[in-house]
């Protein structure tokens, strides 16, 4: 994984490759979510925590760490509703013992 600025955004760019290097595109992964192929590209331009969540959990990482701009003095570990969503994300929060960098990790129900 790429050493980035805490402070700035990523750059989309590198967004769509980190989903990339997981085996899907940001399309396929808006349809595995019941969404349309290019709905998800809507949080790589603004804010939408929804759309953040579900590249977020992809990459493995929490929606502030890749929009720190977006996140600053929130509550950055709040999801969103479950009721007001499609989506229901089970992650926990561990540390990556090799980087030091927080990862969300997928509970198995």
């Amino acid at each position: 994984m790429i050493t980035r600025n805490l402070k700035s955004d990523w750059h989309p760019a590198d967004i769509i490759a980190e989903v990339r290097k997981t085996g899907v595109s940001l399309a396929q992964l808006s349809r595995e979510n019941g969404m349309a192929s290019g709905t998800l590209a809507n949080a790589l331009k603004r804010p939408w925590p929804k759309g953040e969540w579900i590249i977020a959990d992809r990459i493995g990482l929490l929606p502030s760490m890749i929009w720190p701009t977006r996140y600053t003095g929130k509550n950055i570990t709040r999801k969103p509703s479950p009721h007001r969503s499609r989506i229901k994300l089970s992650v926990q929060l561990q540390d990556n013992a090799t980087t030091g960098v927080p990862r969300l990790q997928n509970k198995t129900e």
